[in-house]
């Protein structure tokens, strides 16, 4: 069997007493979109940042690529977790940076490339997300939709291997909660990352899932494919598809 990209075992944290991840165990296989389902305030987002490095577990072990990130240290442990790219749920763009330059911060950050090389780079992920009419205005100068393809391009723009979506379709309207998730969908075909997506937008996430993992009580109850979803018993998941708006179905 393949290893997976990413490899959790018995996570737990807690936050002032109070516990959030209770012994999380999850496998991400490469390639796909792995999507946490799950009630809101249940600990999604924790995990993600767990995954990606911002928080630290109180016990348990987060593998990438194979490797355990407890045990890197130093510029071992900043090459792994380059590996990962995070788009916020709020999206955090900055209101006095140009679209251009809110997609090419991490690179003047995080990289010694050119100016000019800086600027092709971010100049061609703008034109794939179709956002070059707005290049030079800034985020409030533009639509909600578009400032998710932004943060999208941001995201995208050192070129990771995975990419953790945060509620990317928080707070829009049925169809660019549509149009965003097709964003996604062909933007991983387009770069060829591995995604994971958490969210509670039920049914419409299973139009774009690889795979489903159920979080629930700070562990994960159910992982498997979107039909294995539909079809499972396990009453935590079933519980939260019944509550989901209309009819779930694999369409999205």
């Amino acid at each position: 069997m393949t290893e997976p990209i990413i490899r959790i075992e018995n996570l737990s944290k807690s936050f002032q007493g109070q516990p959030v991840l209770t012994g999380v165990n999850l496998s991400v296989p490469a390639g796909g979109i792995t999507v946490v389902i799950g009630k809101s305030g249940g600990g999604k987002s924790v995990l993600l940042k767990h995954i990606i490095g911002l928080m630290q577990p109180d016990s348990g072990e987060i593998y990438i690529a194979g490797q355990a990130l407890s045990g890197l240290r130093g510029p071992a442990r900043h090459a792994l977790r380059r590996k990962c790219s995070y788009m916020f749920q709020g999206m955090a763009l900055f209101d006095s940076l140009t679209v251009f330059d809110n997609v090419a911060l991490p690179l003047r950050e995080k990289t010694k490339l050119t100016k000019t090389a800086i600027a092709d780079r971010v100049m061609e992920k703008i034109e794939r997300l179709d956002l070059g009419e707005v290049a030079g205005k800034y985020p409030s100068q533009i639509s909600g939709g578009m400032q998710k393809r932004v943060a999208l391009a941001r995201a995208l723009i050192t070129e990771p291997e995975i990419v953790l979506f945060d509620e990317p379709t928080t707070g829009l309207d049925p169809l660019r909660k549509t149009a965003v998730l097709e964003l996604i969908t062909q933007s991983k075909a387009q770069f060829g990352f591995t995604a994971i997506l958490v969210s509670h937008d039920i049914p419409r996430v299973f139009g774009v899932a690889t795979r489903v993992a159920m979080l629930s009580d700070g562990a994960i109850v159910f992982e498997g494919t979107p039909e294995e979803a539909l079809e499972s018993d396990a009453p935590a998941l079933k519980e939260f598809l019944a509550a989901g708006p209309g009819a779930v179905g694999v369409a999205a």
